[in-house]
């Protein structure tokens, strides 16, 4: 019976989890940056206003 090469499979493979874990967590992290980013580039963006406030009020139902 061969323990060692069992316990050396079972090591490379948590190895390779925590691994897996860094890598997902490294992408979440960049997500959200890049989340952040386009959050503040849509804050900059000026709302389109109009010299008469009345415009756009009332919507015409009738076709």
């Amino acid at each position: 019976m061969d323990l060692q090469g069992a316990s050396t499979s079972g090591t490379s493979g948590a190895s390779l989890e925590i691994a897996s874990l860094k890598l997902a967590k490294s992408q979440q992290q960049q997500d959200g940056q890049a989340s952040l980013q386009l959050l503040e580039s849509a804050a900059d963006v000026p709302k389109a206003t109009s010299a008469n406030a009345a415009i756009g009020r009332n919507v015409d139902t009738f076709a």
